[in-house]
């Protein structure tokens, strides 16, 4: 593991779908409401469809005993959702991004029991417990591109080591 490839394994674990451990599916292809999971902003985003980017906020490294550090890492989910149709209803269209929004949480929680998201980490989420969705203003995103927006933060840590 290494903090180069930490967006990466989080876009991994969200574009995953194992109907065994009872988690929403995110891509379409696996019946999900996004087209596109994937790390890192895309050089075309006129050509985003409903899409998850997952980036690193920040990336820090704590030493906490005498030779043992731990990588820690804010996420940043940015969440895209255009408007298919100038003509269809706004509110239907939010409505269903919240509703799309829910499963993207549902499955950062993770199933019970196991925080680590399928081992690509020591946990996600727990320290501090916290997840967040910061909301984009949809009259100015309608008006300036026709789609609406949100970010998702959260924290995720890789296993100790050695150093």
């Amino acid at each position: 593991m290494s903090t180069a490839d930490a967006p990466a394994r989080e876009a991994a674990w969200l574009a995953d779908y194992n109907p065994a451990d009872g988690l929403p599916a995110l891509l379409q292809a696996n019946g999900g409401p996004w087209q596109v999971v994937q790390a890192y902003w895309p050089r075309t985003p006129d050509r985003m469809g409903k899409s998850l980017f997952v980036m690193r906020h920040s990336t820090k490294n704590e030493r906490f005993a005498n030779v043992q550090k731990i990588s820690k890492y804010v996420f940043r989910i940015v969440c895209w959702w255009p408007m298919v149709s100038t003509t269809g209803s706004a509110e239907q269209s939010q409505t269903d991004f919240d509703a799309a929004l829910d499963l993207v949480l549902q499955r950062l929680v993770g199933p019970q029991l196991d925080k680590t998201h399928g081992g690509r980490f020591l946990s996600v989420a727990e320290d501090p417990a916290a997840i967040e969705v910061t909301y984009h203003d949809p009259v100015s995103t309608l008006a300036s591109g026709n789609f609406l927006a949100a970010e998702i933060t959260y924290t995720a840590d890789d296993p100790n080591y050695n150093a």
